[in-house]
């Protein structure tokens, strides 16, 4: 049965870093969970929630579960909190009127978010809403008490946990509670998040394929390594020429008009932004000698906007990781609001500051990337030449890069990533070359299990100037349940309630297309074609 409804895919905050264990930690047994007292035949349908309470499983060191009645129009469901070893808390929410499916939601940043949050109950609620068993995880730490990556100082077993183990034992453990409550086993198990979400979810796929049968993953931190030398190259580039939210939007503006029309309709949005290469010492104006404004750049500001667009290289001009894309400098925030373009995210709000992408990065590097964690490490002392292998040891263990997905394809899983050209967050193109590698890696017709869509103009899982809306996760199920592989996903930019813009989402590497007649803002008059 087709899932009519959208189902958030937005629900998350920015994907973002793990790490790994010290060489002398003795990570948990990463086998599936397994039902050490209980059977499915010692249960039966409807069994009464409080008797979840004595549940035995493996790592489970406490439970709770209590019936939580219908109300603000989420239906009567129990509510099974408990915790797995060493300190991984999660929620399992088993909806009366069950559609026999699973979903599992993940987490954003460096993870952490109480089960409780308002983040995680709307995600679980929406679920529930569609009748799904809905289930979260902290991944193993509470950001609270243990902000940033600080939670490795406590415990090395929480890097892997928040890496990779926590998310694999929460599904395990949680579709074995469900099948327990129910008296049948989950009929179909899926995945939906954004960012660090994504990286949970990409890995899943990678080191779990029998996890999920369906994974979205929008905005994948596919490679947080690669992603935290970025920072660090922008970072050090924007010490030597700070840069202004006026000049950003001045840069915007000639970056727009040139780009623009290339895809052959000027509409404020750039189709892909691989195709409009920007040199900024001539394509934006220059400050002349002793001059610095918001209506030009100096020399000094000009190249260090430039090594952003470009990605950090060494000295014998190898890129290690790419850059930015033109249209995406000042284009509105992503998903929570707090941000503009490059500003605040790339670019620090005012000399001295820190920017997101730059705190994340700098709190990888110090506490996990290092064997013990350096607090203390300078961000001014990364060398391009040869300290990139320092980050290598946790990208074994963090990074989504493994383009081997044949036995998720095997066992019949369905993959869908999304990412927009102008986040400012993630570059795009971790997520199109991992795609590009992946999709010719497994096998004839690689897209008959995994595709990517790409959005003009959108930011950080949502936001920006392009349509940002999307119910990708209908595509996912029914592709999996009906064998109905998703042509096209209509997105939608939604303003105050109202469709202001529809498009069409082209698998990769296809485009929208207008078709010559009817309004440019209607999806109907748009084709998808290769480019």
């Amino acid at each position: 049965m087709k899932v009519q409804k959208h189902i958030s895919t937005l629900l998350l905050p920015a994907a973002f870093l793990l790490i790994s264990p010290l060489t002398n930690a003795q990570p948990f047994s990463e086998a599936s969970s397994s039902l050490s007292s209980y059977t499915i035949a010692d249960f039966h349908p409807n069994v009464n929630c409080e008797d979840l309470a004595g549940l035995d499983l493996q790592d489970l060191i406490a439970v709770n579960s209590e019936l939580i009645p219908a109300q603000n129009g989420i239906p009567s469901h129990c509510k099974v909190s408990g915790m797995l070893e060493p300190e991984i808390a999660f929620v399992v929410d088993l909806p009366q009127d069950w559609n026999g499916r699973f979903y599992m939601i993940g987490n954003g940043g460096h993870a952490g978010d109480r089960t409780d949050s308002p983040r995680q109950v709307a995600g679980r609620s929406e679920a529930l809403v569609h009748g799904f068993a809905a289930a979260s995880t902290n991944t193993g730490h509470n950001a609270d008490q243990e902000p940033g990556a600080s939670f490795v100082m406590s415990n090395p077993q929480k890097a892997i946990d928040y890496a990779y183990r926590a998310v694999h034992h929460t599904a395990v453990t949680a579709k074995a509670i469900a099948s327990l409550y129910y008296g049948k086993v989950v009929s179909y198990s899926y995945w939906s998040s954004c960012s660090n979400g994504g990286r949970q979810g990409m890995l899943e796929a990678q080191r779990f394929p029998d996890d999920f049968d369906g994974i979205l993953a929008n905005a994948p931190w596919v490679d947080q390594t690669g992603f935290t030398i970025g920072a660090l190259w922008n970072q050090q580039a924007l010490d030597v020429a700070p840069v202004s939210a006026g000049k950003m939007a001045m840069l915007a503006d000639q970056v727009m008009a040139k780009c623009d029309a290339i895809d052959g309709l000027t509409d404020g949005l750039i189709d892909d932004p691989r195709n409009c290469s920007i040199n900024v010492s001539e394509d934006a104006p220059l400050c002349p000698a002793g001059t610095d404004n918001d209506s030009c750049l100096t020399p000094a500001q000009a190249d260090a906007i430039q090594k952003i667009y470009d990605g950090p290289y060494n000295t014998q001009g190898q890129q290690i990781f790419p850059g930015f894309m033109p249209g995406s400098e000042a284009v509105s925030a992503g998903f929570r609001g707090e941000a503009s373009g490059w500003m605040n995210v790339i670019i620090p709000a005012s000399p001295g500051a820190a920017s997101a992408d730059f705190r994340l990065a700098n709190d990888t590097m110090r506490y996990l990337a290092f064997q013990p964690p350096q607090p203390d490490y300078d961000y001014r002392e990364f060398d391009f030449n040869t300290d990139p292998e320092l980050l290598d040891r946790w990208s074994r263990l963090a990074d989504a890069k493994d383009i081997n997905l044949r036995k998720f394809r095997a066992g019949g899983g369905k993959l869908i990533m999304t990412y927009g050209w102008a986040d400012t967050i993630l570059q795009p193109m971790m997520g199109v070359n991992y795609y590009e590698q992946a999709v010719m890696a497994n096998g004839e017709n690689g897209t008959d299990f995994m595709r990517l869509f790409m959005v003009p103009g959108m930011a950080h899982c949502a936001g920006g100037i392009g349509p940002d809306q999307n119910d990708a996760i209908t595509a996912v199920i029914d592709w999996v349940e009906q064998g109905i592989a998703p042509q096209s996903i209509v997105a939608k930019k939604i303003v105050n309630g109202e469709v202001t813009r529809s498009r069409p989402l082209c698998p990769y590497p296809q485009v929208a297309r207008y078709d010559g007649s009817g309004s440019i803002d209607e999806a109907e008059n748009f084709q998808c074609v290769a480019p």
